[in-house]
Order: structure tokens, then sequence, then C-alpha cells
């Protein structure tokens, strides 16, 4: 455990504290200098098993904020700005933030869980049950996957949509969470429902109606569950991030989960930064796909192969693999992760960048983004305390 590494984590966390929430960066990026949905919601869970009060009401502060911007419908904001003399509020770009909604409820019920203050349960359950209701509607045919347009979630700039499994996943946690408290029977079947449905479609070789069969027989699986189908078929890459939840959240087989966990170890083994890929393979100019990853920029485009979303190493997402080898006791593997994690954000006289090149590990992206600290913080407290999510 390397402490200095972790006080200059906790440190940053306490440079993007506001009276309004967690800041995504401390630096002086204007897009950065807001309220996050699900970058606040990472700090949050950071901040719990910190044990530091001032994190702690930051945490709650940044739930504050977000539902207080709730739209009449249930979304929750991407982002909040605020300034002297304005409040901006954000759903989205070119499109809404699904993950917005389902990292909202995450916060409010972790919160909850850990500090018991069921009061800040109740006062926020009329937004909770908006949130419900916004992503049965989001589901379009009522068969209980979610359907996330293009830039919907975190990986705004990269190529999944349609089914996307990241958000199939982030929804069972949510919905868990919720019903930790409500003990709603009706609830209980549909989070048996999505479960059912992403382990029937995101396998090989299950029995239940596939949502795309013919998309599903011609698939050839790679030992995880794909990123993403759509009426247009599958996308095969590698998500991290979402295959990370999977094991989290213990959806999927045995063998898939223990395979996620072999594929992901050996990715960040075989690369010099030792992290695991965002998104692996990177896509080339040659590829399909190109072009549609090529024109889903607002500003600039940042998906350079091995850079950002297009197989750039990011430490936020390598906190949750952390915890997927932390949940199946790889307690050595997971503390490899969090060492690797130490090393990338001292990167700069400790810069906490946001990413990396993962082919010449080249920092990307701002500096001292706070979900970088917190994936450090929230992996070293889960390896070194009892501290343990609602799941």
């Amino acid at each position: 455990m390397n402490n200095s590494a972790y006080e200059k984590a906790i440190a940053l966390l306490h440079e993007v504290s506001t009276a309004n929430g967690f800041l995504a960066s401390a630096e002086n990026t204007s897009n950065y200098k807001r309220v996050w949905a699900r970058d606040g919601v990472i700090c949050g869970l950071a901040a719990l098993p910190s044990g530091d009060e001032k994190l702690i009401a930051t945490f709650k502060n940044t739930l504050e904020t977000l539902a207080q911007h709730q739209h009449k419908i249930g979304t929750i904001p991407s982002n909040v700005f605020f300034s002297e003399d304005k409040i901006e509020v954000s759903y989205g770009g070119l499109a809404g933030r699904v993950d917005a909604v389902t990292w909202f409820v995450i916060g409010v019920c972790q919160y909850v869980y850990y500090t018991k203050d069921v009061a800040f349960l109740e006062k926020n359950k009329v937004a909770l049950e908006k949130c419900l209701s916004l992503l049965d509607a989001w589901e379009f045919n009522n068969k209980h996957l979610l359907y996330v347009p293009l830039s919907g979630n975190w990986a705004d700039e990269y190529i999944t949509d349609g089914y996307v499994l990241y958000d199939q996943l982030l929804r069972i946690w949510a919905l868990r969470s919720y019903n930790h408290f409500a003990k709603e029977t009706q609830l209980s079947e549909k989070i048996d429902s999505i479960k059912n449905q992403v382990e029937v479609n995101f396998q090989p070789n299950t029995i239940g109606e596939k949502f795309h069969e013919r998309a599903y027989n011609e698939l050839d699986f790679k030992g995880y569950m794909p990123c993403s189908f759509s009426p247009s078929g599958y996308k095969t890459n590698f998500d991290a991030f979402a295959n990370s939840l999977a094991v989290i959240l213990n959806i999927g087989t045995d063998a898939m989960q223990n395979s996620i966990l072999h594929h992901a170890t050996k990715l960040a083994s075989e690369t010099k930064l030792g992290l695991v890929p965002a998104f692996w393979p990177p896509i080339f100019e040659t590829d399909e796909h190109w072009n549609l990853l090529k024109n889903n920029c607002k500003y600039e485009f940042r998906n350079f192969p091995y850079e950002f979303h297009n197989g750039g190493s990011w430490s936020m997402v390598n906190g949750f693999f952390g915890l997927a080898l932390l949940s199946k006791s790889e307690t050595k593997k997971a503390t490899t992760i969090l060492n690797k994690i130490q090393e990338a954000n001292a990167l700069g006289n400790y810069s906490f960048y946001e990413n990396f090149n993962t082919n010449t590990e080249a920092p990307n992206g701002v500096s001292f983004c706070a979900w970088s600290a917190a994936a450090e913080v929230m992996l070293q407290q889960s390896l070194n305390t009892n501290f343990k999510l609602l799941l």
C-alpha cells in the first residue's frame, strides 16, 4: 500500500469538492468544471470507503444537485455548471446520457446504505421512482433491455449503441440497490427478467429467445460478453468496464466470469502500463466501424487507435476491473492492478491523467481527473478495509 499516493488521491478529491458537489477535474477546463452525474457518483463511491466526512458530504451535495435539476420526465442531468450569475443544466449533447439516470440511483442508494441516512432516501423517493419509470420507457419494446442511442453513455464518442451491455448492467445494479430498501416483489421479478435477457443475449450457447437470433447464431464469441448489439448486428469489441461490472454483479455463468477475468488480466499484462484498455481491439482506418467512430465527435476527434475510448487505458476503468478481481478473491491480482493505477496516476508529478495511449504510454485528456483519483481510493480501501458496495 502506497500511503503517499493515496494521500495525493484524497487531496485531489478535496480539491474538486465544492458546495454543489464533485467537479470532474481540478484542471481549468470549462467542460470539466461541472458537477457530472457519473463522475460525481464514482467519486462518491470512493468517498464512502475513505471515511472522510468532508468528501462524504460532497457526495451528498452532488446527489442533491442532480436531484434538484432532474427533468420533469425523470432525466438526470449529464452535468450541471455553476457560475456567479447562472446555472447551466445539460442532459447530454448530440444524444442524452442514459447512464446519468442509473448512476444517480446507484449513488443515492449507496450513500444511504453507508450512512444509514434513511431520511435522504425518503426525500429522493419521487426522483428515484421517476428514474425507474423512465428506464422502463427506454426499453421501447418492453422486452427488459434498454435501447441506448449512439453517444448515450460514458463512451460518448465510441461505436456502441442499441442494447449496450454496460447500460443493462448499470440498470441491474441500480434496481438491486433501490430494492434493497423497497423490497418489492414486482421489482425483484423485473431484475430477474433483465438479468435473464442479458445472460441469454450476451453469452454463447444459451437457451431462450434471442433479440436478434440470426446475428447471435453468426457470432463468434471470444470468451467475454460483446459490448453491444442492435438491429444491424453485434459489436464484439471487449468492453472492460462492462465486463468488470458483469463479474462484480455476478451476471453470467461461472465459466464466463472466469473467462472475462482471464481475458482482461492477460490483456493488461501485455500492455506497457499494465492496465486493461477500456475497449479492445482498437479500431483502425481499414476497419468496418472506422467511419462511425470518426464521425461520432462533436468538437474534435480524439479516438485515434490506442487512445481515449478506442483502446486507451483509463485508471477509472481499471478501478472497477480491480473490484471485479477482488469480488472473486483474486486479491494478489487486484493489488497488482492497484499498483499499476498508482503508477499511472503518479505520472507527470501526480497529474492524475484522464487516460493514456496504450501503445506509447503517453497521457491523453485532462489532468487532475477526479475519477482517476477515485479509482485508486475505491480499490485501495476495498482491499485494505471491510468496505463492501451494495450490490
